[in-house]
């Protein structure tokens, strides 16, 4: 990160939808609302043979396959209304507009169909701060005729890319949080330009890549890299900061994970080692 002490003080905060803010898949969500039982397998198949960009399965299932060509945009809408969402995202969005004198603008940057997304995020995040997957009805029939646009892959990294110039940020000003493989694209672009990357689960190779892991189901819980990574404050300073705004950061546990396998050693007729 850069000096903090310039004259700048914006950022950009940019946040996937699915398992990031919320704690299922809306596509799951939308195959139970509609009544269609093997969505996973659906998906898993089209991941298999890399048919369509990672996160971006539902949006293809939604333009082709026979049994989703019924949903319509209110089937959608309501998706969003029974989404589950993390605790304290509107506390978030209001604490990261200003932290001493430095605002954070949010937006949301999904492979979900971004009626699902607005209607979730409703009364929180502004519809023209949230980029999902946009489709084209017809007029007629209001079945779903084309994808507009599709924010997966390296679609996240060129929707970040677009914000970033239009609101004038510079490249290390950059925070995106994510969970999943569909992520890592724009993790790496923004790593390698400077930014903060922040993972939200434990899929191994998101955090591999992010600069910050942290799990919670508390959306709050992103302020802690925030605070830490960009603003520069110790531990001593976010946790007073916390409880000014009303809560109490009971559990912080700086966790470092080691997975290794090891295999039993025997000894081969050299009488050298060898596994077994």
């Amino acid at each position: 990160m850069t000096d903090f002490n310039g004259p700048s003080k914006r950022y950009l905060l940019v946040s996937d939808f699915d398992q990031t803010l919320s704690f299922h898949d809306s596509g799951h969500v939308l195959a139970d609302l509609v009544g269609i039982s093997d969505f996973g397998q659906r998906v898993a198949g089209l991941s298999d043979i890399h048919l369509v960009q990672q996160g971006g399965e539902l949006a293809y299932l939604l333009l082709h396959d026979p049994e989703y060509r019924k949903v319509r945009k209110e089937h959608l809408i309501e998706v969003g209304k029974r989404i589950r969402l993390k605790a304290n995202i509107p506390r978030l969005v209001e604490l990261l507009s200003n932290i001493d004198g430095h605002e954070f603008s949010c937006y949301v940057v999904s492979a979900a169909p971004e009626e699902i997304v607005q209607s979730a995020l409703d009364g929180v995040v502004s519809p023209d701060h949230i980029f999902g997957t946009r489709f084209r009805y017809d007029a007629a029939s209001g079945e779903i005729a084309s994808i507009v646009r599709l924010p997966a892959g390296y679609g996240k990294v060129a929707v970040v890319e677009e914000l970033r110039a239009e609101l004038g940020i510079g490249q290390d000003r950059i925070v995106y949080v994510g969970d999943g493989s569909s992520d890592l694209h724009v993790m790496l672009h923004v790593n390698h330009i400077g930014g903060l990357t922040i993972a939200v689960s434990e899929n191994r190779y998101i955090r591999e890549v992010a600069s910050r892991s942290i799990l919670s189901d508390d959306a709050l819980s992103v302020l802690v890299p925030v605070l830490e990574d960009v603003l520069g404050w110790n531990s001593s300073r976010i946790r007073s900061f916390f409880a000014a705004n009303g809560f109490a950061l009971r559990e912080w546990e700086k966790v470092r994970t080691d997975t290794i396998t090891l295999s039993a050693m025997g000894v081969d007729g050299a009488g050298q080692s060898a596994p077994v």
